[in-house]
This record gives structure tokens, C-alpha cells and sequence, in this order.
């Protein structure tokens, strides 16, 4: 087999792995713990992020832990943590991007009843 088939197949099986965690909820819920003033009051995009943005989205939830830098904590479906990423230097827009990466979803609208 040729290097370029190795490699191909490598990052197949790669992303097929990376897929998998997400689908079979290897993630299970998440978590974003930040203070809710002093450090979060000088970083608007991720105080944005928290406060309009995460309320939107399934098996996420905000807890205010004081004078906490904001951080995303990962849990698995045993309530295991598995990862913690910093959001201080993440613009809104990342940060979102960021939760849709690790495979959580923004709930469906509730549609008005006519």
C-alpha cells in the first residue's frame, strides 16, 4: 500500500473516531462555569455567549462558581468530566462554534400555535 493510501485511510478512521464520540454521546451534557461579573464584565463576547446563547442549546447549562475564569467542562454519560477548555480568548461566535463541534445542538424553536 502506498504512503498516500496509509494516509487517507489514517484520517478516515480518524474522523470516523472523532464522529463516533459525538453520535454515541460520548458527550454527554456540558457544562460553562464562570463568575458572573468582574472577569466575565471584561470579556463581552463570551459574557454575550453565556447570557443569550447557551440558554439555546441541549444538555448545556450555565454555573456561576465566584471569581472562576469561564470555562467549558465536558462530561460523559457517567458524569465523568473528560475535558475543560478556557473561553476567555474566544470571540461569540467561537464559542458557539466551539459547543457545535463538540457535537451539542441548539434546541429546535417552539413554533407558535396558530
Amino acid at each position: 500500500m502506498s504512503g498516500y493510501a496509509v494516509s487517507n485511510s489514517f484520517l478516515l478512521l480518524l474522523s470516523f473516531f472523532a464522529s463516533s464520540l459525538t453520535a454515541e454521546g460520548y458527550y454527554s451534557y456540558a457544562v460553562v462555569e464562570s463568575c458572573k461579573g468582574c472577569q466575565l464584565n471584561r470579556l463581552p463576547d463570551v459574557k454575550n455567549f453565556i447570557f443569550e446563547d447557551l440558554q439555546h442549546y441541549e444538555n448545556v447549562d450555565f454555573k456561576h462558581v465566584q471569581g472562576a475564569p469561564p470555562e467549558l467542562v465536558i462530561y460523559n454519560k457517567n458524569e465523568k468530566e473528560i475535558e475543560r477548555l478556557k473561553l476567555a480568548q474566544l470571540t461569540q461566535q467561537e464559542c458557539n462554534d466551539l459547543l457545535v463541534t463538540k457535537g451539542f445542538k441548539k434546541s429546535s424553536p417552539i413554533k407558535d400555535e396558530i
